[in-house]
């Protein structure tokens, strides 16, 4: 059965309400901030499955929507962040760069100890380590042509997409508790009061509440106080600057695109959103925060669960069983790496404990679910802007630069093709 673009778009809708309704009966997963995507997406994935297995009956959705979402997601990203509350950014980047780029190095020496250990080739390490679990799905795909004509490996793009789907999952799933962790070990407090915390409908669809988080910056001229309701023209004016950055960024990717180094698309998007939210002020027009923070969590939202809704659990889970085994432990060592690494270089405090749930999503996972797992604590316990802008832009551009030339290093390696 093959569902058309808008009855694909409401069973999204669907899924992540009935995500947000799970979460909010189940303690454990509200505790730990699992992502309301995360949680329905994986539910309809084991539903699907097995209806194929027992009745062989499929469900095809229509997903031609989710690159938009993501674009429109970052562009949304990029009309929030005030250049003058993240002074410090630039500092907290260096940081996360200096982090998360050794990292990749030590990935990928574990994925190769990884597969010998397990009388594999050398270079199935590489497939479950960076290449998928940094890279994605996208990078995997292109490195799995690759590795087919250099080294002969059999299967090796059901391969690649098998370990980025368990990261993408994995990803999803242990960023949260990881956070808590650190939260409650160190006792920790964001911005918004975390008496509150216990409830579960406050980490939903959206980043925060309706009226928006208590913020502990003070406010500044171009944001309109934050006790006054969203009005329809607010909504409008957001959805105008998210559409504008979305248009110019794709068509700025496309003129880059061909020369020595590739820049992703949806970075143009978040780049032309950060230059709208602030230059438009200086022409006295005022953006909303939390009119493009809302449009951009609807997105993120939407994005996820299609995309978790679209995984095949029975083929991802037959496919590859030692190389599922090796990306497990690849989580198991990003987890351990952000809490005892990852947390302490960025501060130790709240916006360190954010950022740790998105490294760990975005090192396993993608930068979206990355980005889902913040929005998941931000929703919770207040906003954390300094992770919410170094984080997309590490993850599109300086570590893709950094994984392509760690890649590019260990592949010249001859041990690989033993």
């Amino acid at each position: 059965m093959t569902l058309n673009a808008v009855t694909s778009l409401l069973l999204a809708l669907l899924v992540l309400l009935a995500g947000n309704l799970v979460n909010a009966r189940v303690a454990v997963l509200s505790r730990y901030n699992i992502p309301d995507p995360i949680t329905g997406g994986l539910l309809f994935s084991l539903l699907a499955s097995l209806l194929a297995v027992t009745t062989e009956f499929r469900l095809a959705i229509d997903a031609t929507i989710k690159p938009l979402l993501l674009l429109a997601f970052f562009a949304g990203t990029g009309m929030t962040a005030d250049l003058r509350h993240l002074r410090r950014g630039g500092k907290a980047l260096a940081l996360f760069l200096a982090v998360l780029v050794p990292f990749i190095l030590l990935q990928n020496l574990a994925g190769i100890a990884g597969a010998v250990l397990l009388d594999l080739p050398p270079i199935l390490g590489i497939v479950a380590g960076s290449v998928t679990l940094v890279g994605g799905h996208g990078t995997g795909a292109a490195y799995a042509e690759r590795f087919a004509e250099i080294f002969n490996l059999q299967s090796v793009m059901e391969l690649s997409m098998t370990a980025a789907t368990l990261g993408l999952i994995l990803g999803g799933v242990l960023g949260g508790p990881v956070a808590q962790y650190l939260i409650d070990r160190n006792r920790l407090r964001g911005p918004t009061d975390s008496d509150a915390a216990g409830d579960a409908s406050r980490a939903s669809i959206g980043p925060s509440r309706p009226d928006g988080p208590v913020d502990s910056t003070p406010p500044v001229e171009s944001t309109p106080p934050v006790d006054r309701p969203l009005r329809t023209v607010d909504m409008i004016g957001s959805l105008a600057g998210v559409f504008a950055a979305l248009a110019a960024g794709r068509w700025l990717s496309e003129q880059l695109s061909g020369g020595a180094l590739t820049i992703p698309a949806f970075l143009c998007c978040m780049v032309i959103g950060v230059a709208l939210r602030n230059l438009l002020p200086l022409a006295g027009v005022r953006p909303d925060d939390r009119a493009s923070e809302l449009v951009a969590g609807v997105c993120l939202a939407l994005f996820l669960v299609m995309t978790m809704m679209t995984i095949d659990l029975v083929d991802a889970a037959t496919a590859a069983a030692p190389v599922l085994l090796i990306a497990a432990m690849q989580g198991v060592l990003a987890c351990v790496y952000a809490a005892f690494v990852c947390f302490r270089v960025m501060g130790r405090d709240y916006e360190a404990a954010v950022t740790t749930a998105a490294f760990v999503g975005f090192s396993v996972g993608s930068t979206a679910t990355a980005m889902a797992n913040m929005k998941a604590l931000v929703g919770r316990y207040g906003p954390a802007p300094t992770a919410m802008l170094i984080v997309p832009l590490a993850g599109a551009f300086f570590v893709d630069l950094a994984n392509a030339l760690i890649l590019t290093a260990l592949l010249a390696w001859p041990f690989l093709g033993g």
